[in-house]
């Protein structure tokens, strides 16, 4: 079964309040939390799960979906661990060594990933793996 929206939220606000407060996490959670700490902008929207909630259907132009954007980062760092799709984890890996800096190829493969994602679903097609390394092989070699 595929988490909801509110699922998501509930997710990273309780992983948040979790480690704030020194509570252990399950080995995802501490994936997570590690993405979070990257992004301290996100942490007041964390801290408050309601107001989490309540905004699900606010889109404000020019302002980042801070659920989506942590989300595609654990997706990113689930796929390198299981190198699925294959070659995932060695494009990442390039890219990351190429921009010095992990969290900058995930931002770079985040477009690759929004990318497969919308075609696919444009399409009406499962998503295509080798067309989303491909895009991630891309960054990593761009001059």
């Amino acid at each position: 079964m595929q988490p909801s929206q509110a699922d998501v939220r509930r997710f990273f606000c309780s992983v948040y309040a979790k480690a704030l407060t020194g509570q252990s996490l399950e080995a995802i959670e501490i994936i997570a939390n590690e993405w979070i700490q990257e992004h301290p902008e996100y942490h007041a929207e964390l801290a408050d799960v309601d107001a989490a909630l309540r905004n699900m259907a606010v889109a404000e132009a020019g302002k980042t979906n801070s659920f989506l954007h942590m989300s595609m980062h654990l997706s990113i760092s689930e796929q390198c661990s299981i190198d699925q799709p294959r070659g995932v984890r060695q494009a990442v890996e390039l890219l990351a060594h190429r921009r010095n800096s992990l969290h900058d190829a995930h931002h770079d493969a985040m477009e690759c990933l929004g990318k497969m994602i919308w075609e696919s679903q444009r399409a009406g097609r499962p998503p295509d793996g080798d067309a989303y390394v491909a895009c991630v092989q891309r960054f990593a070699t761009r001059d």
